[in-house]
């Protein structure tokens, strides 16, 4: 039997249209707006001013403190405004806006990297070239890299996970990366390893993806120290904690992380990146972005320079769908409705999903029927019920004594609800409110 995670869980329609479809390349906008928070931590300081030319992967704004990352030009232009933008989180950013170039023939040539496998950087070195090069987790957390291979002395790692899983509904990003470029994963997994001073490594993938399943126990047939697990499918085995679980049987305490049990995680496509940053000095200027939706001419995988204007990747598919009722940035399980489509692709955009009238009405909400299912199927096993009313009547405290900021945000609970009730929105809300009430009494 697979293995997969003990508490909780669904397994919602896979829709994985796109599953088939081979990366292709956009073309680089005439204009990129980058912002300058893509991760989690302090925002990165903006190091050009407007008319300055820049390069393809200059820093343009530099690490704010230990806990933030680079964040580099993805072409070569001309620095317009240092701007105000609204990003996928709805409120307006600070923001670089660049004109490309068109006359540089460096904006629109594809490289092929050729496959290289020695790695000679020391483990310090490859950490310092990680952080250098703005490598942040690409699955959607854009948690800094370098700073989860910074271990302190008193935490003994045994263990590296490789995170394949993409469980999400629809998207399909790390499906066709791993197709695309499995042998200089398995490098990158490598790289990993020395900086970790670890010697075995799992990689773990959703038994959906027969494919990759089988191609990546081939590419490692020969490399004892690496595993594949293929995994049940069921969602949110993405989750860190979730898969952690299935893989080791080891539960990350609560308010820990996955160190405390003596392992790292790292998405299939941060792996990648630090392969490309590591092996050819290219740092984090464009990721694969899938762009999906039921009534979309011809979604699509791509790949995509920071900054891209998702309108540019919406006109590549066929353009918007008439009927369309929600664009959403991400999946549709943990992914968040963005206003328009002038929003720009950032290192955390893992997939642009189109959703019709249909799929995005929501029902009439109802009252509680106390039917328990939301607790069933919690990952972290809460009460998204009670948290919802603690949040409703503005009981913040309690809900901080009910583990709210545990939530992982999955929505798992919204889906089964019989009631249509917004659980997974007002938990949020009432996390936002926890943590700032939090701050303000440091």
């Amino acid at each position: 039997m697979l293995k997969t995670f003990s508490k909780g869980g669904i397994h919602p329609p896979e829709n994985k249209l796109t599953s088939s479809k081979n990366i292709k390349r956009l073309s680089a906008p005439k204009v990129v707006y980058v912002p300058i928070a893509q991760h989690i931590g302090i925002p990165a300081e903006i190091v050009v001013d407007r008319k300055d030319k820049v390069e393809i992967g200059q820093v343009i704004a530099k690490s704010g403190g230990f806990v933030s990352s680079n964040i580099h030009s993805p072409v070569a232009g001309t620095v317009t405004k240092l701007d105000m933008v609204i990003d996928s989180s709805g409120y307006k950013k600070q923001c670089i806006v660049i004109r490309t170039d068109a006359k540089n023939e460096a904006n629109f040539q594809e490289v092929d990297y050729p496959l290289k496998k020695e790695i000679t950087l020391e483990p310090a070195e490859i950490v310092k070239r990680i952080s250098d090069f703005g490598i942040v987790g690409l699955g959607g957390a854009t948690f800094p890299s370098h700073v989860k291979l910074n271990v302190k002395e008193d935490k003994k790692m045994d263990r590296l996970i490789i995170n394949g899983v993409e469980c999400e509904p629809y998207l399909t990003a790390d499906h066709r990366l791993m197709l695309e470029k499995g042998e200089e994963i398995v490098v990158g997994i490598k790289i990993l390893m020395k900086a970790l001073h670890v010697n075995k490594a799992v990689i773990g993938i959703e038994d959906n993806k027969h494919d990759a399943v089988e191609l990546f126990k081939r590419l490692t047939a020969d490399e004892k120290e690496i595993q594949v697990a293929a995994l049940q499918v069921k969602y949110p085995q993405g989750g860190e904690k979730q898969l952690i679980s299935a893989i080791l049987n080891r539960e990350v305490p609560k308010n820990g992380l996955p160190m405390d049990v003596g392992v790292v995680v790292n998405n299939v496509g941060t792996v990648f990146a630090i392969y490309e940053a590591i092996q050819h000095n290219k740092p984090l200027i464009e990721r694969v972005v899938t762009v999906t939706g039921k009534k979309l001419d011809n979604p699509s995988n791509f790949w995509v320079k920071i900054g891209t204007p998702i309108k540019d990747l919406i006109e590549e598919v066929g353009g918007m769908p008439e009927g369309t009722r929600k664009i959403i940035n991400g999946g549709p399980m943990m992914g968040k409705a963005i206003k328009n489509t002038d929003v720009p692709v950032t290192k955390g955009t893992s997939g642009i999903l189109i959703v019709n009238e249909d799929e995005a009405c929501r029902g009439e909400v109802k009252n509680c029927i106390r039917c328990g299912e939301c607790v069933n199927v919690c990952p972290m096993g809460l009460e998204p019920h009670l948290l919802m009313n603690l949040t409703e009547k503005g009981m913040y405290e309690k809900a901080a004594q009910e583990d709210i900021m545990t939530c992982i945000e999955c929505g798992s609970c919204s889906y089964v609800c019989p009631s249509n009730r917004p659980l997974l929105d007002y938990i949020r809300f009432g996390k936002n409110i926890t943590k700032n009430l939090a701050s303000s009494k440091n």
